[in-house]
């Protein structure tokens, strides 16, 4: 008997911290530095209009005369975000992730950002997952 593929929702991390988009680069790195993050969803006006990681803040700053109190999170963030629904099926989202190299897939419902997705809860669930339904 085969137990049902549970949804992202069982796995993500609820209220995920965000950024605005004119919000400085220094802002975004307080904000990575102090919730121990590495993936804030990009907003503009309460929509969902990019992605910005720890690797776009280290890449965009190893450019001469980047000022990260001058810069802006809209000129470092990825425009090109994974979404799903909070119903969205495990096996899913995990295969998309790894086909596209994904770091994370933001979750929304009713156009508003209700959680994120990332590789480390990717982890915890094949954790939880091969010592629950696995381990006899």
């Amino acid at each position: 008997m085969s137990k049902a593929i549970p949804t992202i929702q069982k796995f993500m991390t609820t209220s995920p911290h965000s950024i605005g988009v004119d919000q400085s680069l220094k802002h975004a790195h307080v904000l990575m530095r102090e919730h121990h993050i590495r993936h804030l969803p990009v907003l503009d006006g309460g929509k969902l209009v990019g992605m910005l990681t720890d690797r776009d803040l280290r890449f965009i700053e190893t450019f001469k005369d980047v000022d990260p109190t001058l810069v802006k999170v809209e000129e470092a963030m990825s425009s090109e975000v994974y979404s799903v629904s909070p119903e969205a099926q495990l096996d899913e989202v995990v295969r998309e992730m790894a086909q596209h190299k994904y770091g994370s897939a933001v979750v929304m419902q009713n156009q508003k950002v209700v959680g994120i997705f990332t590789t480390v809860d990717v982890c915890k669930a094949f954790a939880e997952l091969l010592t629950t339904r696995l381990a006899r």
